[in-house]
């Protein structure tokens, strides 16, 4: 199962060399999950209103491979890696069209309104598996 979304480079996510700012390929793929866990129908801030949870990202490995720049169209995609009772890892990757830029590794875990740990929900786990 895998998911695409697609962004554009604009001014504001490149650096003074004209290349998109590193911690900006974070802000790509946290918009990416975002809305993958959208289209799967699970409403976050019903989580969070009505069963007090919310999704964290536990970890992040990544790599760094070939620079974006400016007006650059890129697709970023979203994949499931495992699925566990209490977290989900997802490999996501930028790529401009065939080519990968950054890749990751992202661990989720859901937390309480405590920041305590939590299962995930049965639905979310149903829905992605």
């Amino acid at each position: 199962m895998s998911h695409t979304f697609s962004v554009r480079v604009y001014y504001e996510d490149t650096d003074l060399a004209g290349i998109v700012y590193y911690a900006n390929y974070l802000k790509f793929i946290e918009r990416a999950r975002t809305e993958w866990v959208r289209e799967l129908g699970v409403d976050q801030a019903r989580l969070k209103a009505e069963e007090g949870i919310v999704f964290a990202v536990r970890r992040v490995e990544a790599d760094y491979l070939s620079p974006a720049k400016f007006d650059d169209k890129l697709d970023i995609v979203t994949t499931l890696e495992e699925l566990r009772p209490a977290r989900v890892v997802l490999r996501q990757e930028v790529r401009r069209a065939d080519v990968t830029l950054f890749s990751s590794r992202v661990t989720l875990v859901v937390l309480t309104a405590e920041g305590r740990p939590a299962r995930l929900p049965a639905d979310f786990r149903r829905r992605v598996g």
